[in-house]
């Protein structure tokens, strides 16, 4: 019987991305950025689309169905009457047409990565407006049947919130925010006015907010407030909806241009500029944004869980990548039970449109549950043996050892209060590192953050880290004990237990857990668990194995991520290379 195949892609956008469904299942995934190594990539993930084919052994005429998760047409009417009724700069006209040309033109772009001519593509090709393939991805990945379904980024064919309830492999939409009101907009125009310039860097001020007071909040629900079922942007505040925003290429990594206007100075002060010190001032306007945030987020939960009656909430997109917020729903809505799925950004609409596609347009059952986001490149042992052999520097040892033996050393080297890289199976799709290309050190140390924040990471020494915990022993440490299994929340740690793990304790007593299951990755549930035999407390702590980079993607890279660095010890397999 043969294979139904759909491939699933993200391009001309931020965190580029391919994935493949064969008959319903996803068996690859991947960010173009971890093959071409340019942070937050944009443009079309041509890599991506080859990694996809040759993990699953195909030829470019197998592929039935891609599904793109961008429409150009959709939401045509609004968008037509927003440029009539605010006469945009041409700039910002051309601009959007230049990037729905793109879009439109996807046939040659295709062509090109499966090395055929465009006239013998095999395959049809299906467009998907943007936030349809946000809900798909939270929904149609997630393990209930029935939901409601709530997606919230920066803005998506001219949409930037949608909300649904389903049931089966279909829902409703119930309402949508369209332009220019956006909660990501207003989360990424403060975090370019707190001088934090890169794509993608409202994680930063996420993790400073709690460092300051929400003293500015007054100011903030002025800027944005609820309505109705949804919210609206007092647009005085900002440019955006005149000018458009203005985004710079540098081979493919998207610079979003500030677009705050001249009020918003006048009502926080002046914008803090890139490098300089942060005060008490921008720790009080980041803990206020991020208020604001989490206000307008349950609002939107409350209103849709009034709406549908669901005890269910499926979120997805940018914003969803909030795992503060995500962690108070369960606590501060009525909603009983939450799916965010990995990859909630934009990188996770090429597994959603590929869904989409699968169990909307072709109305086939639904064959998937997210239950882990290992779909990337795996390398065998005798692979990252020769890589460590051929990467050696003057000063490393390199040993192989046997699985038990390999447990026991590395456990020993972290209470030793080494750093470790952890390089192991198939890497994750997302933005976080889940125990496969992860950083991994003692929680019990009170340095330990200052330790890999300065010496390896290079960052702001703010940054919190996460706490891998094994999921059976979540409700010891955590209340509530909910599962987080992509570090998609944020939950309080018990306070008898924050002098216990102050490494990965922040400064509110909270942690972005990341609950391990042994038949998801058990590798990496046994190192925990043999952690938690030695010391009694059943956690890691976990961050991402990079360097001012995208995660590592090869045992090459993470080799020589290991050499310039501070790292003490990287596993690559079943092989250990420390410094003499």
């Amino acid at each position: 019987m043969s294979q139904e195949t759909v491939l699933g892609l993200n391009a001309y956008h931020g965190d580029a991305s391919a994935a493949l469904l064969i008959d319903g299942e996803l068996v690859a995934a991947i960010e173009e950025e971890r093959l071409n190594r340019v942070k937050h990539w944009a443009g079309f993930p041509s890599d991506s689309i080859r990694f996809c084919l040759a993990e699953a052994d195909l030829t470019p005429g197998q592929i039935d169905h891609v599904a793109i998760s961008f429409d150009p047409r959709a939401n045509l009417a609004r968008r037509v009457g927003f440029v009539l009724q605010n006469r945009p700069s041409p700039r910002s006209v051309l601009d959007r047409l230049r990037r729905g040309r793109k879009a439109e033109g996807i046939e040659s772009q295709l062509a090109s990565a499966l090395d055929v001519r465009e006239s013998e593509l095999p395959c049809r090709i299906h467009r998907v407006e943007h936030h349809h393939t946000h809900l798909a991805s939270a929904f149609l990945g997630s393990p209930f049947d029935e939901a409601a379904l709530l997606s919230i980024d920066g803005m998506g064919d001219f949409v930037s919130t949608m909300t649904a309830t389903a049931r089966g492999t279909d829902w409703t939409v119930l309402d949508r925010v369209f332009y220019p009101h956006s909660l990501g907009f207003l989360y990424n125009a403060i975090t370019l006015y707190l001088g934090f310039p890169h794509y993608g860097d409202e994680y930063k001020v996420m993790g400073l907010a709690p460092y300051g007071k929400p003293t500015f909040l007054d100011e903030f629900r002025r800027i944005i407030s609820p309505r109705g079922n949804g919210f609206a942007l007092d647009l005085s505040y900002f440019t955006h909806h005149r000018t458009g925003i203005r985004m710079a290429w540098n081979d493919g990594a998207p610079r979003v241009e500030p677009f705050h206007s001249q009020k918003l100075e006048e009502a926080l002060g002046p914008p803090r500029q890139s490098g300089e010190e942060c005060t008490e001032h921008h720790e009080n306007i980041a803990r206020s944004l991020q208020a604001v945030t989490e206000e307008i987020i349950l609002h939107l939960a409350e209103r849709l869980h009034a709406r549908t009656g669901q005890r269910r909430l499926c979120l997805a997109g940018g914003v969803a990548m909030n795992s503060v917020a995500n962690g108070k729903i369960q606590r501060e809505t009525a909603f009983e039970e939450l799916f965010v799925p990995a990859g909630a950004a934009d990188n996770g609409t090429a597994i959603g449109a590929a869904l989409q596609v699968w169990n909307r347009v072709l109305g086939r059952p639904r064959a998937f549950v997210q239950t882990h986001a290992y779909t990337g490149n795996a390398f065998s042992d005798e692979a990252c043996r020769e890589a460590a052999e051929s990467g050696r520097e003057e000063g490393d040892t390199i040993t192989t050892l046997d699985r038990d033996a390999l447990l026991d050393h590395v456990v020993s080297a972290i209470l030793d209060g080494k750093v470790v890289g952890w390089f192991q199976g198939r890497m994750e799709f997302g933005a976080r590192a889940l125990g496969n290309r992860s950083l991994i050190a003692d929680p019990r140390r009170t340095d330990m953050r200052d330790i890999i924040n300065l010496r390896i990471k290079f960052r702001e020494k703010f940054r919190p880290f996460a706490p891998s915990i094994l999921a059976d022993h979540v409700g010891d440490w955590f209340d509530p004990a909910e599962p987080s299994p992509f570090m998609e929340r944020v939950l309080p740690i018990r306070p008898e237990r924050h002098t216990e793990i102050p490494a990965v304790t922040h400064v509110d007593g909270s942690g972005r857990l990341q609950t391990v299951e042994k038949e998801t990755n058990p590798l990496y549930y046994d190192l925990i668990d043999r952690f938690r035999e030695r010391t009694g407390v059943p956690i890691l702590l976990n961050t991402s194995l990079n360097e001012n980079e995208p995660i590592v993607a090869t045992p090459e890279q993470a080799l020589a991520c290991y050499h310039r660095t501070a790292m003490d010890m990287i596993v690559l397999g079943r092989t250990v290379v420390e410094r003499a």
